[in-house]
C-alpha cells in the first residue's frame, strides 16, 4: 500500500529490515522461521496463547459464575486499542498527518494486519496485560476495600512494571523502533519515550480499569446480571472513555510541558510517582492487612492469572538474559547492530515489582464464591464507592 508509506514510516521500516512498499493487504502471513530473529515468534507466541487464554477464561467465568467482568475488560481493552492505534498508523488517512508524524513501525511477525503496521500479538497484548495486571489487583481485593478510583490506580501501576519489562527490551531485539525525531517521543528514557513509559504503560490501563469497573465490575460485585446488549453497548462506551481518558489523565505534561522536554519529562515522571506512591502504599498496606485477619480473606481468585504470569515473567526473563551479552557490549547506548538498548536498573525494578505483586496473590488465603455465603457473580457484595 504504497500510498500510505509515510517516509518516516518507510525509513523506520527499512531499518527494522523490511519493506513499506511491499508489505501485505489487510492481513499477511509470514514463516516465523524466517523473521528478524527467533525471539520474535516466541514473543508473538506467548502473547497471543496469554490472549486466548484470557478470553476462555473469561467466557467460562461469564457461563459458570454469571461474571462478565474479565470479558467487558478484554474486548474493552481491544476496543481501546482499535480508536487509538489506526490513526497513529495512518495519520494521513485520518487527516493528523500535520500534526502527528509516524512515531513507530513494528517489525513484522508471523501475522500481520493494516500493511505491515499492526502484528497479531500487539492486539492480544492489550487484552492480556489489562487482564493480569486488574485481576492482580482483584484478587487482593483492593476494589472491594479501596473502591474504584484507588483500585484502578493499582492496576496502572502493576500493569506499568509488567509492560516496562517488555518496553525496554523491545527496541533492542528489533521488535519496533521508535522515531526520535518526533517531538511527542521526547524525552526519551534510554530506548523508550518516556510518554510511552507513563501513558501506554501506567495511564491507559488506569483509565481502562476505572470505566471497567465503575460501568460493570462494581454492579457484579454487588449481585446485579446484565443482558447481551447491556454489556455491549458498556464494552463499547468503556474503550471510548478510556481512550478519552488516556487524553485526559496526561493534561499536565502535554499542556504545560508545550515546547520545553525538560518540563514535560518532569511533569510525566511526577504523574508516574504519584500513582506509584498510592499503589505501593494501598497494594502493601492490603497484603498485610489480608495476611493478618483472616476475615478479610479475599473472596476471589484467578488461578489462570497467577499461571501465566509467571510464564510471562519467565518468559522475558530468558529474552533478557539472552540480550544481555549485547547490552553490556553497547557503546553510547547502542549495540554493535545499531540497535538501542534500554536501562537494565528500571528493568529490574520492574521484575522486583511484578513478581512481588504475583508472589502476593499466591500468599494470601482465598476462598471460592460457592464456600461463602455472596452471590457467585462477584468479588463481594459490598457497595463501592468512587
Amino acid at each position: 500500500m504504497a500510498d500510505h508509506c509515510a517516509p518516516t514510516f518507510d525509513q523506520l521500516a527499512t531499518e527494522l529490515g523490511f519493506s513499506c512498499r511491499e508489505a501485505g493487504g489487510l492481513v499477511e502471513l509470514r514463516n516465523p522461521f524466517a523473521l528478524e530473529n527467533w525471539t520474535l515468534p516466541v514473543l508473538e507466541f506467548t502473547i497471543v496463547l496469554g490472549a486466548v487464554l484470557a478470553l476462555i477464561y473469561a467466557i467460562v467465568r461469564l457461563r459458570r459464575q454469571g461474571d462478565p467482568t474479565n470479558l467487558v475488560l478484554w474486548f474493552g481493552a481491544t476496543a481501546y486499542l482499535f480508536i487509538i492505534e489506526p490513526p497513529l498508523y495512518f495519520p494521513a488517512a485520518f487527516g493528523i498527518d500535520e500534526h502527528v508524524d509516524t512515531m513507530f513501525a513494528h517489525n513484522v511477525f508471523t501475522v500481520d494486519f493494516l500493511w505491515g503496521r499492526l502484528p497479531l500479538y500487539i492486539v492480544a497484548i492489550y487484552p492480556l496485560m489489562a487482564t493480569l495486571a486488574f485481576e492482580i489487583v482483584r484478587m487482593l481485593g483492593v476494589f472491594r476495600r479501596y473502591g474504584v478510583l484507588v483500585g484502578a490506580v493499582c492496576v496502572g501501576f502493576v500493569h506499568h512494571a509488567f509492560y516496562e519489562i517488555f518496553d525496554h527490551l523491545g527496541p533492542q531485539l528489533r521488535w519496533w523502533e521508535w522515531s526520535i525525531e518526533n517531538s511527542l517521543n521526547q524525552p526519551m528514557f534510554d530506548s523508550v519515550p518516556l510518554p510511552s513509559v507513563v501513558v501506554f504503560a501506567a495511564l491507559w490501563p488506569m483509565s481502562l480499569a476505572f470505566f471497567v469497573q465503575l460501568f460493570v465490575g462494581r454492579h457484579v460485585d454487588q449481585g446485579r446480571t446484565f443482558t447481551g446488549l447491556q454489556l455491549v453497548w458498556r464494552t463499547v462506551v468503556i474503550g471510548i472513555l478510556g481512550s478519552l481518558g488516556t487524553a485526559v489523565l496526561p493534561i499536565p505534561a502535554t499542556l504545560f510541558g508545550v515546547g520545553n522536554t525538560t518540563l514535560r519529562g518532569f511533569l510525566y515522571a511526577a504523574e508516574l510517582v504519584i500513582v506509584t506512591i498510592v499503589a505501593v502504599l494501598i497494594l502493601t498496606r492490603q497484603w498485610l492487612r489480608l495476611r493478618r485477619d483472616h476475615s478479610e480473606t479475599p473472596r476471589y481468585t484467578n488461578d489462570f492469572v497467577r499461571t501465566y504470569s509467571v510464564v510471562y515473567l519467565c518468559v522475558m526473563a530468558l529474552l533478557w538474559v539472552t540480550a544481555l551479552p549485547d547490552f553490556f557490549d553497547a557503546v553510547d547506548g547502542s549495540t554493535s547492530e545499531g540497535d538501542p538498548v534500554g536501562n537494565l536498573w528500571y528493568t529490574l525494578a520492574c521484575f522486583t515489582v511484578a513478581i512481588l505483586c504475583v508472589v502476593a496473590t499466591f500468599t494470601v488465603p482465598h476462598r471460592k464464591a460457592e464456600e461463602s455465603n455472596i452471590p457467585s457473580a462477584g468479588e463481594d457484595a459490598v457497595t463501592h464507592t468512587v
